[in-house]
């Protein structure tokens, strides 16, 4: 539970807290709710967060940086084995590594790119649902 502070001089808004940490505000409400942040709040209940929350938070190990131009982490580099092209769209088949996966694009994707069996590609992933599954036991 978190406390009540007089003032701005107990701690950062949690805006401020967020930026200087390098997570969002949502990142840090969740944060306090699981006990992973101590913060108090102001007068108008407003949460601020200690200096010494954000020294503690800023560090933490940093995720690597995709040094990439695009901000997708998930890349399967790999060898094209197939592409189906019918209309408008294409499958493009990629064996990366032991995994084969297939990606939906244009025909003129597929042109563009110069996409065909034996050619070297890259599947990079972003998607905002991802699901994982375990086996029975």
């Amino acid at each position: 539970m978190a406390r009540r502070s007089r003032g701005r001089a107990a701690g950062l808004s949690l805006g401020e807290a967020a930026r200087a940490i390098g997570v969002s505000p949502d990142t840090l409400r969740r944060w306090d709710r699981s006990g992973k942040l101590r913060t108090t709040r102001d007068e108008r209940n407003r949460r601020l967060v200690p200096p010494s929350e954000v020294r503690r938070l800023s560090s933490r190990p940093r995720r690597p940086p995709t040094r990439h131009s695009l901000s997708a982490r998930n890349r399967f580099p790999g060898v094209v084995r197939s592409v189906e092209a019918g209309g408008v769209m294409a499958l493009v088949e990629i064996e990366a590594g032991p995994f084969r996966v297939t990606a939906a694009v244009t025909r003129d994707a597929v042109e563009e790119l110069g996409l065909a069996p034996g050619v070297e590609a890259t599947a990079t992933v972003k998607a905002t649902s991802v699901m994982v599954e375990r086996g029975a036991d």
